[in-house]
């Protein structure tokens, strides 16, 4: 906290419901623009436009209970009325736009200023990761993971950081793994089903119900969204070989762009076409295999084999985009990006499904091999994962 953060003296309602220390305005001028310069005696300074600031004002714009701005665009004052402000002896800024007056937080106004409000601003920052540094899973005992948020935090913050991470020492139940994600989010289904098994059955509906090795992928390219994390959780594992394989796709998109350009061309603009061919689902979707998207959208890697149906390029380019796909399962299997580790009862491995390729060794059939999946969109371990940063923030302002 720095020297000119203090004790609230006044009640401010601040939009939403992190905690912000009160950080106290020094000055406060209005310019011709309609905006308003407030400073902090630091002498960080932020330009806030006036109807923006209605919109979070508390006694004008924001509802009391659920801290949402009311103001339909609509009924804001027009551009160019008449709007006053000052600093309140106690450092929060009053700003009155004709007969109405609202408060606005100082230290929400701070938070704002320095970025604080950006979707990944509370969130770890990722950790690009070979075999170099990591050599198995980074790893949390998850025996209490069910009634201490500290090792639920501890987790999630891990995952995001390196879009992997395992928990070791929870119950080999099957009923389990949903119950640990009913402390998360809700699960995001598929044609796979809501929680779904993942195990040798003899008329299998994917290529991961059968002994066969699987290459490096991500699942579900078919979607125009697909899943952002994949959780899976060994009930049982008395085979031989099955190892499982795991690759961080932000250290292979670096090495690919680094060192094999001309593949990382074709694998980022040029479009393939995936489709889902199970007996009862129809899913398709058209993109390149290391998909940037648009702006303010994280990367989406679609790779796996079975469901790239057909290239949607021209024919000139099909051959170059082959040999692009040669170069991305060279590299992706690499033992400097490659970290291999084997699955034991009680294991759950969380990893982001657009970020981290996942892969096996085969195994043999002579005993019982029995995981159990779910997928999770990022936006739902994001959100937790940011309540969960809020009880932190608040024990420490109390210590």
């Amino acid at each position: 906290m720095s020297s000119d953060a203090t004790a609230e003296p006044m009640p401010v309602i601040p939009p939403g419901f992190t905690p912000h220390p009160w950080r106290p305005i020094s000055d406060a001028r209005i310019d011709a623009d309609g905006f308003i310069e407030v400073s902090w005696e630091d002498g960080r300074s932020f330009r806030a436009y006036g109807l923006w600031l209605a919109e979070n004002s508390d006694g004008y714009g924001l509802d009391p209970v659920v801290r949402e701005s009311t103001i339909d665009p609509i009924d804001l004052p027009v551009a160019g009325a008449s709007m006053t402000c000052e600093v309140d002896t106690d450092g929060a800024l009053t700003v009155t736009w004709g007969d109405r007056t609202g408060r606005i937080h100082p230290g929400w106004l701070r938070h704002v200023a320095d970025g604080g409000h950006l979707p990944d601003a509370p969130l770890p920052r990722p950790v690009v990761w070979s075999t170099d540094a990591v050599t198995e899973p980074p790893t949390v005992d998850g025996t209490n993971v069910m009634t201490d948020e500290n090792v639920l935090h501890e987790w999630l913050s891990t995952l995001m950081a390196f879009g992997l991470c395992r928990l070791v020492n929870t119950p080999a139940d099957p009923d389990f793994l949903g119950e640990l994600m009913g402390r998360i989010g809700p699960i995001r289904d598929s044609n796979f089903g809501h929680v779904w098994d993942v195990r040798a059955d003899p008329v299998p509906n994917s290529t991961a119900n059968t002994g066969l090795g699987l290459g490096q992928h991500t699942d579900l390219p078919t979607r125009e969204v697909p899943p952002g994390f994949q959780f899976l959780h060994c009930i049982r594992n008395e085979v031989s070989g099955g190892w499982s394989r795991m690759t961080d796709g932000l250290a292979l998109v670096a090495e690919l762009e680094r060192n094999h350009p001309e593949a990382y061309e074709a694998l980022t603009t040029l479009d393939w076409v995936f489709m889902n061919r199970a007996i009862d689902a129809d899913h398709r979707w058209i993109g390149p295999m290391i998909d940037f998207g648009g702006p303010h959208q994280p990367l989406t890697i679609r790779a796996f084999y079975p469901v790239r149906t057909a290239p949607h390029m021209d024919e000139a380019d099909i051959p170059r985009a082959y040999e692009a796909m040669r170069v991305f399962s060279t590299v992706a299997r690499d033992p400097s990006l490659q970290l291999s580790y084997p699955f034991k009862p009680g294991d759950l491995v969380g990893f982001d499904n657009r970020r981290v390729l996942h892969g096996r060794d085969p195994f043999d059939s002579g005993g019982t091999r029995h995981l159990r999946g779910c997928y999770m969109d990022h936006d739902d371990v994001k959100s937790r994962l940011r309540v969960l940063a809020r009880t932190h923030r608040r024990e420490e302002a109390h210590t």
